[in-house]
């Protein structure tokens, strides 16, 4: 079992950006796919950016162009680089692995002025 933890999150202004990072307990070099995801209150789980083994990433529609999701396979982690937050953009924001059914805590993202 791989345990995923979140840091990064907070409070940002629009326009503003932020850098989440997932640690996890061990190798993620054997899980294919790895991704952020993001709940907001009163909505369901949606997949924000998934990334392959090999570094390709798959993004929601309504990201593309500001965020980017990045791995380290060496050290464990996975990244996501949101820029151009929007207020719609606040949500828990997830690290995970469905596949392999292991899950972040969740860190807060909230964009507000």
């Amino acid at each position: 079992q791989v345990q995923l933890v979140e840091s990064g999150g907070g409070l940002v202004q629009p326009g503003g950006s932020l850098r989440l990072s997932c640690a996890a307990s061990g190798s993620i070099f054997t899980i294919y796919v790895m991704g952020w995801y993001r709940q907001a209150p009163g909505k369901q789980r949606e997949p924000v950016a998934t990334i392959t083994i090999g570094g390709r990433g798959n993004y929601a529609d309504s990201v593309k162009g500001r965020f980017t999701v990045s791995r380290d396979n060496a050290k464990n982690t996975v990244y996501l680089q949101m820029n151009s937050l929007k207020p719609e953009d606040t949500a828990v924001y997830y690290c995970g692995a469905p596949d392999r059914g292991y899950w972040g805590q969740g860190t807060q993202v909230t964009v507000s002025t």
